[in-house]
């Protein structure tokens, strides 16, 4: 003859067994329901216990957190502007020649926004130029922008573009080389680099891997011929200033 178990765990001989297990005999009862439980049906929780049944029905009656993800919109328009802005100088060389920057020109004609329009251009025939760019701006721009906030973020990556050119100019004013033209984002991409240092040094964060990772990129730009070291340490320097700055302004409070 079968044993019948009741609501609360006995059977019909009255020894204590667990619902779920009745050839298991227990007097520990669940805090929320009494039920009698088991080893295998008890979840010990800091005042007492709870038997499965009930955790899973708290399980499913809590609320869900939804936790909503950083956009990345500054960096995607950065990237969606650059690469609309190659397709054109593909077909129309002229976008090369209004944009490009030259010290010698621009000091002729006056044409000073040439600073920040090169940051913007890359060699129409080397994709390549114009990959590496952005996806180092995708990468760091999906940690600087959530954490300095779209509008200084984007401040950072043009003032670095722009620092980048003053280099290029009074280094070549000193150097020579005043008739060299350069383009491409290395200025802002530089001063991502040097806005994360400076970032990481503020929160007391290691800096080690943005150094060796800059220290590889200075390499190249010295040994691979037509790279713009000066658009590299004129976008580093200013980023890092930058980002200093504005870190220490106050931010609007976010909604959570």
């Amino acid at each position: 003859m079968s044993e019948q178990v009741g609501r609360y765990g006995y059977s019909s001989d009255e020894t204590p067994v667990c619902p779920r297990h009745p050839d298991q005999v227990t007097y520990v009862r669940c805090g929320r329901c009494g039920r009698l439980a088991c080893g295998q049906c008890q979840v010990p929780l800091e005042v007492g216990m709870m038997c499965v049944d009930c955790l899973a029905e708290a399980q499913r009656s809590a609320p869900r957190i939804r936790y909503a993800k950083a956009r990345l919109t500054i960096t995607y328009a950065l990237i969606g502007i650059n690469s609309v802005v190659w397709i054109l100088q593909f077909f129309f060389a002229s976008i090369t020649t209004f944009g490009i920057y030259n010290p010698l020109y621009v000091e002729y004609t006056g044409q000073w926004y040439r600073l920040l329009t090169s940051g913007f251009l890359h060699s129409p025939n080397n994709v390549t130029h114009l990959l590496l760019n952005m996806f180092t701006l995708y990468l760091f721009g999906q940690a600087l922008e959530p954490l300095m906030g779209k509008w200084k973020f984007l401040a950072t990556y043009l003032l670095s573009i722009i620092g980048g050119s003053v280099a290029v100019h009074l280094l070549a004013s000193v150097l020579g080389g005043m008739d060299v033209s350069t383009l491409g984002a290395s200025g802002g991409v530089f001063g991502l680099f040097g806005a994360f240092f400076a970032l990481s040094r503020a929160r007391q964060q290691s800096t080690s891997s943005i150094v060796i990772l800059v220290t590889i990129n200075f390499a190249f730009g010295f040994l691979m011929p037509g790279i713009s070291w000066e658009a590299h340490l004129g976008g580093l320097v200013t980023g890092a200033l930058v980002a200093a700055v504005l870190d220490r302004l106050p931010s609007r409070p976010r909604r959570p």
